[in-house]
């Protein structure tokens, strides 16, 4: 049984290995020449400007959040949508269809709340 997984483990065993070599060899010979233009941000070619500590809008936290639920449900989705077939007809359908209308009862309650409203109120 474990003989089984032995090229996997000598894979990952020389993927390992060669990463830590090839990064050690890259920090012994590579050149270390650190000054202050080299370790200040970059942005996109600009000098920075202002404090980079500024404040995010909750909003955008609150898109973050409703787009991952919405890609989640993609993801459901998915695998039910190619074994469709193979489900029994109707039978298969009322689960998804009872899952899409309670994902758009959330939906609707998010436009409700107006948190997709960007105007300020």
């Amino acid at each position: 049984m474990l003989e089984s997984y032995f090229p996997i483990f000598v894979v990952i065993s020389i993927a390992i290995i060669l990463a830590v070599v090839l990064l050690s060899i890259g920090k012994i010979i590579g050149p270390k020449r650190n000054n202050p233009e080299k370790l200040t941000p970059y942005e996109s070619g600009m000098d920075p400007v202002g404090s980079t500590r500024t404040r995010v809008t909750v909003r955008f936290y609150l898109v973050a959040m409703i787009f991952i639920v919405f890609d989640i449900e993609v993801i459901f989705m998915y695998p039910w949508a190619v074994s469709f077939r193979e489900l029994s007809g109707f039978y298969g359908l009322i689960p998804m269809v009872t899952f899409v209308l309670i994902l758009l009862a959330g939906y609707y309650y998010i436009l409700k709340k107006k948190a997709l409203d960007w105007d300020e109120e």
